[in-house]
């Protein structure tokens, strides 16, 4: 792919919360918005008006019904999506940013998202993480918190 400017792709700004417990779980959220049911991590994008913790924290509860507090950025990654791989027909290339934190459970009640991009979320085993059908993100996220 050719340099482009900055004003020729659209960037989408997304954060995403590696939450373990006291039982070397993880949650997940399984994505239903690509060509196939994925697990990816609770996250998402971040709204204007938001910063990246906001967001998170919000994400979080609106995918897992888990309330969550930050302890740690662990990392910034991106991802280019190609416009042919985009969700939506567009002729433009897309940039992920996608902030990474670690969180953890403050209170809430674990419940599954509805009408979301998720449907449903699950504490993993982290040792049965590399079996599953998943998203980048996932292995992006525990490599940066030294879990993968």
């Amino acid at each position: 792919m050719s340099a482009l400017h900055y004003t020729e792709y659209d960037t989408r700004f997304a954060a995403y919360a590696v939450v373990v417990d006291d039982r070397d779980r993880v949650l997940l959220a399984l994505w239903n918005e690509g060509s196939r049911p994925q697990w990816t991590m609770p996250g998402g994008g971040v709204e204007l008006h938001e910063t990246a913790e906001q967001g998170v924290v919000r994400e979080v509860k609106e995918e897992s019904g888990y309330d969550v507090e930050i302890e740690q950025l662990l990392g910034v990654d991106s991802y280019v999506f190609p416009a042919e791989r985009r969700s939506i027909d567009t002729a433009r290339p897309m940039k992920a940013v996608r902030v990474v934190f670690r969180a953890r459970v403050v209170g809430g009640v674990l419940r599954h998202e509805q009408d979301g991009s998720t449907d449903e979320a699950r504490w993993v085993p982290l040792a049965d993480v590399t079996s599953l059908d998943r998203v980048s993100i996932v292995d992006v996220s525990l490599r940066l918190a030294g879990l993968g």
